[in-house]
């Protein structure tokens, strides 16, 4: 297994250097040399160029699938290192054979070449993308005796729709995720916490500030797919929320994945928002209620 991961970081590094020239440079001539620095001695040659050359076939393929699972991320605006630990993962992910490569292996690899290749908030990117790709394309391998096969997990979590009021104006406190989504602050319970407690916890921990959850505003579910667990089906329940109008800051936010950003946004501006479907209707309502109070 140490071999097949240092055979993946030999192929990652020819991929960056075949797409960083703009593939004017023979990838199999590049993997030649690259394995002799990089992996000398490692005994899965045939590994290697079978996962280079499958790669680059599937390019195409790959990059549209990478488009379609991160819109607000155009390929060529991904960095050179991340779209190729996404091509080499996805490709591992739907096209390998899964009794060699099960798709947590898949999945898992490629975080790990992001978090030691790619930039800060690589891991978490690559992460998102793949678990996103492999609820969408049906979760392959759902049909084996794996993690997918098993039901879902059940999870709850607490949201809220975080307001203040400042000169006269309504604002919003939203954050933004890695997808280009602006979107709620949301966390799970913790033993022993009421709904209202881990509210004001998590959003202590995304936004920086103490808010005083009202109204409850509804609620909504989701199913996702976690690389260790398998299944997660997600339940949160939103409040509205009131809180100082001070400056916002993203606290733990090694530990938030895949969250980005925060800002504070007037009620006017909200609704022109790149949003999830399902938190819309959450949000139209919190409005609704700040517009008539």
């Amino acid at each position: 297994m140490a071999n097949r991961h240092l055979a993946r970081s030999t192929v990652l590094q020819t991929l960056y250097e075949w797409d960083f020239s703009g593939g004017k440079i023979e990838p199999e001539k590049i993997l030649k040399r690259d394995a002799l620095e990089f992996a000398p001695g490692a005994q899965c040659e045939h590994f290697m160029k079978s996962l280079l050359s499958g790669v680059i076939s599937k390019r195409a393929d790959l990059d549209d699938i990478i488009s379609k699972a991160a819109p607000e991320w155009p390929i060529e605006k991904i960095s050179v290192m991340d779209r190729n630990i996404l091509r080499l993962g996805l490709y591992e992910l739907l096209f390998s054979d899964r009794s060699e490569v099960p798709p947590k292996v898949a999945i898992n690899e490629a975080i790990e070449l992001a978090k030691k290749f790619g930039g800060e908030t690589s891991g978490k990117f690559v992460n998102g993308v793949l678990g996103a790709v492999y609820k969408e394309m049906g979760e392959p391998g759902k049909d084996e005796k794996s993690a997918s096969q098993k039901p879902a997990t059940n999870e709850t979590l607490v949201g809220a729709v975080v307001y203040a009021h400042h000169k006269d104006e309504i604002y919003m406190a939203l954050v933004h995720d890695v997808f280009g989504h602006w979107t709620l602050t949301k966390g799970k319970l913790k033993g022993g916490e009421s709904e209202k407690e881990a509210l004001v916890r998590e959003a202590k921990e995304e936004l920086g500030l103490e808010i005083k959850p009202k109204d409850r505003l509804g609620e909504n579910s989701y199913e996702t797919f976690h690389p260790e667990r398998g299944k997660l089906k997600k339940h949160i329940i939103y409040f509205l929320a009131e809180a100082p109008f001070e400056e916002l800051t993203l606290e733990n936010k090694e530990k938030k994945g895949g969250l980005d950003d925060v800002k504070w946004f007037k009620l006017q501006e909200i609704l022109d928002l790149n949003f999830y479907g399902d938190i819309l209707p959450i949000v139209t309502k919190a409005i609704n209620l700040l517009v008539k109070s």
